[in-house]
């Protein structure tokens, strides 16, 4: 049976459909509930099935960032042994950070700093922020299967006495037999004084979907290495490698024609299941920055690319450069991005080579 037909409205083969199920988990939908091993134990999380294939984890004690996704059944993330810690074990120190890093889908990094950790005006900051230790408050799930709407949102709070009072609204949306989730953020200074804004995207991508057959396509005009490790394999940005432990981090920085306002890239491996890719499409005028990761290491075998306002560069380099933005007291800006899946060798290269935005 086709699920498409869910998106239809309350027409005769809704209806028609409908006759069949019990309940509407059958088709996709939402499923809350609390992990109890390990580091996980106590965090919330909500599985969405979309009923195309496309599945994934919103964790919603891990600022609502995601963990598993999966596309008919292809697992897409690199997963550390982490998974989804407690909040209740981060550290924001130094690089204690990585300890408690589940990496997922999506690990979104700030929103006051990022990077690697350092002291800004006498102010020391660990690294890539707080953001993935915040529990989300007033989670709400929206869905309505006779919309086709699939949608959860929630409220963090990164504030403390004293110090800066950042409100963010999350909501994450997709549609029921559709293969994407758009993420959107909204981000208030609801303190008296302006406050870094610093926000990067952490998209991971593993193996089986990431292997030795992946390429990658970023439609940037200009990329460099962040290191000089990196700047000698810059033939080695669009390729992925076979793990090795003597390969290490590789880090470009890709930015974009300001022409272009929205722009798609794409991770795409030909070889699985007659071809499959992600695309990841964000505003550059609001993100003008992505950062591409890669460590083809044994076990930590990952490519991440990462949206972000700013280079991943620490907040008191970002200050010296004049490159770090503020919000006002007051003020609100909007980010986000969408991520979905495409099938198929002939669509997927179409649509690469036509740089078509999704």
């Amino acid at each position: 049976m086709d699920v498409e037909i869910i998106n239809t409205g309350k027409d005769e083969k809704q209806l028609k459909m409908k006759r069949y199920i019990g309940n509407n988990y059958q088709i996709g939908g939402t499923r809350h509930y609390r992990l109890s091993e390990g580091f996980s134990d106590g965090c919330r999380c909500i599985d969405v099935r979309t009923g195309s294939g496309f599945e994934y984890t919103v964790v919603c004690d891990r600022g609502l960032d995601i963990s598993l996704a999966s596309y008919k059944g292809i697992n897409l993330p690199y997963l550390t042994e982490n998974m989804e810690a407690n909040p209740s074990f981060c550290d924001p120190w130094e690089t204690e950070w990585l300890r408690t890093f589940s990496a997922g889908l999506l690990t979104t990094c700030g929103p006051a700093y990022l990077s690697s950790p350092c002291s800004d005006e006498g102010e020391r900051l660990g690294q890539h922020g707080r953001w993935s230790g915040i529990p989300a408050k007033r989670v709400a799930d929206l869905t309505d299967f006779e919309s086709g709407d699939i949608i959860i949102e929630g409220d963090l709070f990164d504030s403390a006495p004293f110090s800066h009072k950042l409100h963010i609204h999350r909501t994450i949306k997709s549609k029921f037999g559709e293969s994407w989730l758009l993420v959107k953020d909204k981000i208030k200074n609801e303190g008296s004084r302006p406050v870094p804004l610093n926000l990067l995207y952490h998209i991971n991508f593993g193996y089986p979907f990431l292997n030795e057959n992946s390429k990658i396509y970023v439609p940037s005009v200009n990329c460099c290495g962040y290191d000089e490790y990196t700047q000698k394999r810059m033939d080695e940005r669009n390729s992925v490698k076979s793990p090795n432990g003597e390969n290490y981090e590789k880090n470009y920085l890709h930015t974009f024609d300001k022409k272009d306002s929205l722009v798609t890239a794409w991770v795409h491996n030909k070889d699985i299941d007659g071809g499959m890719a992600v695309y990841i499409t964000f505003d550059s005028k609001k993100l003008p920055f992505m950062t591409q990761w890669v460590l083809e290491d044994v076990k930590d075998y990952v490519l991440a690319l990462e949206p972000a306002n700013v280079p991943c560069e620490s907040r008191d380099v970002l200050r010296a450069r004049h490159q770090l933005p503020f919000l006002n007291p007051g003020e609100t800006l909007d980010f986000g991005f969408k991520t979905g899946v495409v099938s198929g060798n002939d669509n997927i290269t179409y649509l690469i080579n036509s740089r078509t935005v999704l």
